[in-house]
């Protein structure tokens, strides 16, 4: 699809929510789910930079543009709920492309991310 190398780069809060999966998956069978297609997705993304499900530019949070600059989004699903957003940015060289993870989140962070209120 493209001739660019793609790498996928979490942000702190991505990789505090990966951090804490991982150390819960050997006793939780839900968590391990969640961080086994966190990985599958990962490479998907790597083979597939459009992957995700692209979110309007005008529903994309203000936190994320004033923290990272970002001028795209996408959402990916996993299990149970969860959701992965990721953002495309140049990386350092022009042969590649960075996936820049942004977020990993249970549904009610998801909802709040974005100002979802419950019905």
């Amino acid at each position: 699809m493209n001739d660019k190398t793609v790498r996928v780069i979490l942000s702190p809060e991505a990789e505090e929510a990966y951090h804490t999966l991982n150390s819960r998956a050997a006793d939780s069978k839900l968590d391990r789910s969640i961080l086994k297609a966190i990985n599958k997705k990962t490479e998907l993304i790597k083979a597939n930079i459009y992957y995700g499900d692209p979110i309007s530019k005008d529903k994309i949070p203000t936190e994320y543009v004033s923290k990272y600059g970002i001028t795209n989004l996408f959402r990916v699903e996993l299990p149970q709920f969860w959701r992965m957003l990721y953002s495309l940015i140049d990386g350092e060289s022009k042969v590649e492309i960075i996936a820049f993870v942004l977020d990993v989140s249970d549904h009610s962070k998801y909802n709040k991310i974005f100002g979802y209120r419950k019905k």
